[in-house]
């Protein structure tokens, strides 16, 4: 059984936690305001290439159409040993939340300006294929230049402790 913190959750360890793809291009382009767990549905052909890593989050987004989330432009390369029973590689692939979730992020979502970035693309301890959607604002060049700074203050930092 899952440990709970302090504030009640359930979490998973880490360790049992396999990650697929991680959508490091969507942390420099956007900043994060808030994140969501979300699960998708999937065909078998796409499981099996997820378990080979075989995804792209790179021009992937979220779009909130009617009461249902789905991820659009997420490509899972197809599954070679899958033949005719293959799946098309962009399709749109509905994301699975509570509505209360939804609606929550769909108004924040709306009300802002934001857009909805999948950030992470994993398999959780259960086996389940989940994606970690970010309710994301894009960011000024000056917030990039920004963030490389501290990149590399932080990296000459660690250099200089090692060396020690």
């Amino acid at each position: 059984m899952a440990k709970k913190n302090a504030s009640g959750d359930k979490k998973q360890p880490a360790d049992q936690i396999k990650v697929i793809s991680e959508n490091r291009k969507a942390r420099f382009e956007y900043e994060v305001l808030d994140t969501l767990e979300c699960g998708i549905m999937l065909q078998g052909s796409e499981v099996k290439s997820l378990r080979m890593g075989k995804v792209s989050l790179d021009e992937a987004y979220g779009r909130v159409k009617g009461n249902e989330l789905w991820l659009v432009n997420c490509e899972i390369a197809e599954y070679n040993q899958a033949t005719i029973w293959n799946h098309v590689p962009k399709r749109p692939r509905q994301l699975l939340v509570h509505k209360r979730e939804l609606l929550k992020f769909a108004h924040k979502a709306k009300e802002k300006g934001l857009t909805l970035i999948p950030l992470k693309l994993y398999f959780n301890a259960r086996g389940f294929a989940k994606v970690l959607m970010g309710l994301c604002r894009g960011k000024k060049l000056h917030d990039k230049r920004e963030t490389m700074k501290k990149a590399d203050v932080k990296r000459d930092i660690a250099r200089a402790m090692r060396r020690r």
